[in-house]
């Protein structure tokens, strides 16, 4: 399964943590659960799970009435699967598509003054975020379960991620020739 990338294993953990699930259902989970920190096109939702079924990671039922939704179902070869992903330590490098990083790097070929409405922006965007986070954090009870420890764990590092980007676009705009703290 090292030929996969992680889309197919947050499909198998979706199914592994909530059951037999339509893709309407795995789209709604990612948009809840994953898109913060790892986006996926909601055209991939429908297009991995029969892709795991032939690969038998995923067994398909289709329903006989009704809207006949595809409903996709774990299998032991898909666990096995996603127990394997779990315990590899290794991952690739952190991908890091800031546009505002991007802008920030060009910078010097526009006006200083962008420099700062780019920093006051991101200062806002980052702390809006952290905020959700923060609020997402302090609604779980981690002692409960372990999917709630895992969903703190998440939260917690985008709590920090966030208030490290706000602080530095904060600083940014408060000062935007500052290169060190």
């Amino acid at each position: 399964m090292a030929e996969y990338g992680p889309a197919r294993y947050v499909v198998l953990g979706l199914v592994a943590r909530h059951g037999p699930m339509t893709p309407y259902e795995l789209k709604a989970r990612v948009e809840d659960d994953i898109q913060p920190f790892w986006p996926i096109l909601h055209a991939q939702l429908y297009r991995i799970p029969p892709e795991l079924a032939r690969a038998g990671l995923l067994r398909e039922e289709t329903e006989t009435a009704g809207r006949r939704r595809r409903i996709f179902h774990l299998t032991d070869a898909g666990r096995a699967a996603l127990e394997r992903w779990l315990a590899d330590p290794d991952t690739p490098e952190a991908e890091t598509r800031d546009p505002a990083q991007l802008k920030l790097f060009f910078a010097d070929l526009g006006d200083p003054s962008d420099i700062v409405a780019l920093a006051t922006q991101q200062a806002e965007r980052h702390r809006t975020l952290l905020a959700h986070y923060a609020s997402l954090r302090a609604a779980l009870d981690p002692s409960q379960d372990s999917r709630q420890r895992s969903r703190a764990r998440v939260l917690r590092l985008g709590v920090l991620h966030e208030r490290a980007h706000a602080e530095f676009w904060e600083s940014m705009a408060a000062d935007p020739e500052k290169l060190d703290d």
